[in-house]
C-alpha cells in the first residue's frame, strides 16, 4: 500500500486484528516510515512485535474510548486506518451502550484527534449491518458513519479529509464461521448453522484491504466507499467446506442468533441513487448542502424507484464450486488443507 511517502507515518487502531495486521504488514512491505499501532491488547502487541520483527513498527497501549491515549498515538501521523470496533453482534446486543462507546464515541475520538494533529486523511471501516440497522452494533456502525462523514460539513477548511469504506464478511478473521466450521469438523461434531437460506456477502481479507488502499488513494471529503461482491447461501458455505476438507460432519441447524438478519446489504437503493460506479467499487459522495434547504428546491429523486438495494440476496449467488474456489484463494485454508494431508485439483 503506497503512501506516496516513503517517510509517512500511518497509525491503524486496533491494529493487532485480523485487518490491522495484513495493513500494517503490506505498509511495511511497500516501504512506509513508520506504522503505529493503538490496541488495548499487550498480549495481541507483543505477539505481532515478536511475529512481525520491524523497527518501524510502534505500539502503543491504549483505548480509542481515552481520547488522551488517541492524542498520544496520533502525534505526527500522517495517515489512519481506524479499525477499532466492537464487531460481535450478540454481545453488542447483551451491551450496547458498550457499542456506543467504542464505536461512536471512540470514533469522535479519532476524528477528533485526526483534526487536531493534522493528519492528512483517515479511512474509516463500516460493515454491511450499518445498512437498515437492526442490531446494536450495526446501529453503532452507522452511526459511527455519520460521524466521520459528518466532519467536512461542520469544517469546510479542514485539512484532514476523511472517509469510509463499507464491506461484509471477512472470510477467516476474528468472528468468522470459516474457523468454527474447521474445528467442528476436526471434533468430528456436526456443522452449526443458523439458518441455511440465510446469505452474506463474502470477501478475502485482500479484498478489504484493497478496498481501503482504494478509498485512501481516491477518497474526497465524507466519500464513502463500497466494493462490489458476491454472495452465498451459508448452507452452500457449510457444504464447500464439507466437501473441501472430505469430512463426514453433519450439518445442524440451530436457528438465528440474537438480532441476525436472512440478508445484509451493502448499500441501500437511496445510496444507490447518488453512487458514482467506479467498475469493482461504488463512490457514494458526500450530500454537501447545507442546513438552509429553503434554498433548494425540494423534489424527491425520482431516479431511486429504479434502483434495489445491493443485497446479498439480490447480487450473483455462487454456486458450492464457486465458494470452493473463493475458499481456496485463502492462504488460511490451503494451510489448513496442506497439514491435513489434502490436495485439490482447485488449488
Amino acid at each position: 500500500m503506497t503512501t506516496g511517502h516513503e517517510d509517512a507515518t500511518v497509525l491503524i487502531t486496533g491494529g493487532t486484528g485480523s485487518f490491522g495486521r495484513t495493513v500494517a504488514a503490506r505498509l511495511l512491505r511497500d516501504g512506509v516510515g513508520q506504522v503505529r499501532i493503538l490496541s488495548r491488547d499487550e498480549a495481541k502487541q507483543d505477539d505481532m512485535r515478536h511475529t512481525m520483527g520491524d523497527d518501524r513498527l510502534r505500539f502503543y497501549l491504549g483505548d480509542v474510548r481515552d481520547e488522551g491515549s488517541v492524542d498520544k498515538a496520533m502525534r505526527g501521523v500522517d495517515h489512519v486506518f481506524h479499525a477499532a470496533a466492537l464487531k460481535q453482534v450478540p454481545s453488542c446486543e447483551f451491551f450496547p451502550m458498550e457499542a456506543v462507546r467504542t464505536n461512536v464515541q471512540g470514533s469522535e475520538n479519532v476524528v477528533r484527534a485526526a483534526d487536531r494533529a493534522g493528519v492528512r486523511s483517515a479511512v474509516f471501516l463500516s460493515t454491511d449491518k450499518a445498512v437498515y440497522p437492526v442490531n446494536a452494533m450495526g446501529m453503532s456502525k452507522a452511526l459511527m458513519e455519520k460521524v466521520a462523514r459528518s466532519h467536512g460539513l461542520n469544517n469546510p477548511t479542514t485539512a484532514t479529509t476523511m472517509a469510509c469504506v463499507r464491506y461484509g464478511n471477512v472470510m477467516y478473521s476474528r468472528g468468522s464461521v470459516i474457523p468454527l466450521f474447521l474445528s467442528q469438523m476436526r471434533a468430528g461434531k456436526p456443522i452449526t448453522i443458523t439458518n441455511p437460506h440465510m446469505t452474506r456477502f463474502m470477501m478475502s481479507l485482500a479484498d478489504s484491504v484493497d478496498l481501503v488502499e482504494f478509498a485512501f488513494h481516491n477518497a474526497r471529503q465524507g466519500d464513502l466507499f463500497i466494493r462490489k461482491a458476491r454472495a452465498c447461501t451459508i448452507a452452500d458455505l457449510a457444504a464447500a467446506m464439507l466437501r473441501l476438507f472430505r469430512s463426514d460432519s453433519q450439518i445442524e441447524i440451530i436457528g438465528t442468533r440474537h438480532a441476525e438478519k436472512v440478508s445484509e446489504a451493502l448499500a441501500s437503493r437511496e445510496e444507490l441513487s447518488k453512487a458514482i460506479d467506479m467498475g469493482d467499487y461504488f463512490r457514494i459522495p458526500l450530500d454537501s448542502r447545507g442546513l438552509d434547504y429553503e434554498l433548494y428546491v425540494a423534489e424527491g429523486d425520482a431516479r431511486q424507484a429504479e434502483f434495489l438495494d445491493y443485497d446479498s440476496h439480490t447480487v450473483p449467488r455462487m454456486s458450492v464450486e464457486e465458494v470452493e474456489e473463493l475458499l481456496l484463494t485463502l492462504p488460511e485454508i490451503r494451510s489448513e488443507l496442506a497439514l491435513a494431508g489434502l490436495t485439490s485439483s482447485r488449488v
